[in-house]
């Protein structure tokens, strides 16, 4: 019996040896994976605004105030994101997806910034109110009280420019809608 276990152990190693039984290199695998994405890839399309048909539903947006008034403001009652796309006047900048999506995107990243730096702040006014509750050297307090005081005044501060940044994110909102700007450029990604 030990025989022939013996012998089967031996042809089976002769057979992989021999490449009777393939195995795939780690490389081979990269290589049909990359294939198989470039072929998928190659499949997909991608829409742009471009490929989509104006909503002749959507009314026209309401007409800019008097001061701002040009003298081709008139428009078609299908007016599309087109529009928003053409350069402003004085600025020579495409009014494309990208502009509005990377000027609320902006807007958004920096009030965020200053909300998680406002947690912070508050976050070491309350360790520095428990530490000087803590301490019973009026030196020690007194250092602890005027870093506590610096960072709430930093912090009224912080909070009164979060307040213009929260207002100026609804003035970027306010002016894509009355430039006729769809709703999910200006979406978070």
């Amino acid at each position: 019996m030990a025989m022939k276990s013996r012998a089967l152990f031996v042809v089976a190693l002769l057979a992989f040896n021999c490449g009777w039984v393939q195995a795939q290199s780690l490389a081979d695998v990269a290589r049909a994976e990359e294939a198989r994405r470039q072929d998928v890839a190659k499949a997909k399309k991608v829409y742009t605004n471009n490929d989509l048909k104006p909503d002749s539903s959507r009314p026209a947006p309401p007409p800019a105030a008097a001061g701002a008034a040009k003298p081709d403001t008139a428009k078609p009652a299908a007016a599309t994101a087109a529009s928003a796309a053409a350069p402003a006047e004085g600025q020579g900048q495409a009014r494309d997806q990208a502009y509005w999506t990377d000027r609320i995107g902006e807007a958004r990243s920096q009030l965020e910034r200053n909300r998680a730096f406002a947690t912070a702040l508050q976050n070491r006014i309350d360790m520095l109110w428990t530490d000087f509750v803590n301490r019973d050297n009026p030196v020690e307090r007194s250092a602890i009280e005027r870093d506590r005081n610096t960072a709430l005044a930093e912090l009224d501060r912080l909070k009164k420019e979060m307040d213009e940044q929260v207002k100026g994110v609804a003035a970027i909102e306010e002016e894509a809608r009355r430039a006729g700007v769809p709703a999910a450029w200006l979406r978070p990604s």
